[in-house]
């Protein structure tokens, strides 16, 4: 079964996309901030991580940074969701990290982000 991580400190779509990926049939873990994110992240090796870039403790871009500094999480696939509209200084640095995927979280649809991660699964 695959692992997908959720990163996200918004509890209610945290939980849609928590269920939604349980009923599509991957094991799912979950973060609220990105300190706990980045730890399980690299504990367990997820197969794709859906990381929000604003969270507590530790934000989405310091998360992704790390994570890109270990062995694993060097090609480890990510899809960076948001609700903000980065400048372009920002934006350059989050694509520098090589996500598969640069998402806001109000421009796509629950059945998009779906369709997305079975095709980075697939």
């Amino acid at each position: 079964m695959q692992k997908v991580l959720v990163v996200e400190d918004e509890p209610a779509f945290q939980k849609l996309i928590g269920d939604q990926l349980k009923r599509d049939g991957y094991d799912v873990m979950l973060a609220g901030d990105g300190k706990k994110g980045l730890d399980e992240a690299l504990k367990n090796h997820p197969n794709l991580i859906l990381l929000d870039l604003k969270l507590p403790v530790m934000d989405g871009l310091v998360v992704l940074e790390n994570l890109r500094k270990d062995e694993w999480g060097k090609g480890a696939k990510v899809i960076v969701l948001t609700n903000l509209e980065p400048d372009k200084e920002i934006l350059s640095k989050i694509l520098s990290f090589k996500p598969e995927l640069y998402l806001i979280k109000s421009n796509v649809k629950l059945s998009e982000l779906r369709q997305k991660v079975l095709n980075i699964l697939l």
